[in-house]
């Protein structure tokens, strides 16, 4: 195959068309999750990362603006993916972490039954923007700085929703 070949089938991609995708997939699939492979040193995280670089590619494929060669393209989409991924699961050992920290000096953590359904109640109550903020951060731990791409909206926009939303939602809930 060449890149020309290569640009037509992207090009058609854009279009809608899964064969000319899976002509892609079958040409460069197999050195791109090999170049995963060796980057990641583990094989289910680099089919993890070429998964989420073939749904990418796929999505983006009308963007392709043809400075590079179809095949730099797609690693270059790997490699931000598996930076994306590495990040991911730093932030993951690191709560993992904490929270084992916590559960040897605290014990496990068993609220009481009508705690979820208060923490539920509190949090219809607030705006959706700092509802959202509060789930995403606080909920699901991710960064300000990754809510904010999520929500489309500053980190001080978020970092505000944040406190205002935490201050709302411990006046509702008692707490000091």
């Amino acid at each position: 195959m060449t890149d020309e070949d290569d640009r037509i089938r992207l090009a058609r991609t854009g279009e809608g068309s899964e064969s000319a995708f899976n002509q892609l997939l079958d040409e460069h699939q197999a050195a791109l999750r090999s170049f995963l492979r060796n980057l990641l040193g583990n094989d289910a995280d680099a089919d993890d990362v070429a998964q989420e670089t073939f749904l990418a590619a796929w999505t983006m494929a009308r963007s392709f603006a043809g400075h590079a060669a179809v095949r730099t393209w797609l690693f270059a989409i790997a490699w931000r993916q598996a930076k994306m991924a590495q990040r991911g699961w730093g932030r993951q050992r690191r709560r993992d972490r904490a929270y084992a920290e916590f559960r040897e000096t605290h014990g496990p953590l068993e609220p009481p039954p009508d705690d979820g359904a208060a923490i539920r109640e509190a949090l219809a109550g607030l705006p959706l923007d700092q509802r959202a903020a509060i789930v995403l951060c606080l909920g699901c731990g991710m960064t300000h700085t990754e809510a904010a791409e999520s929500l489309g909206a500053p980190v001080g926009t978020i970092k505000s929703h944040i406190a205002r939303g935490r201050a709302r939602l411990q006046e509702a809930l008692g707490d000091d």
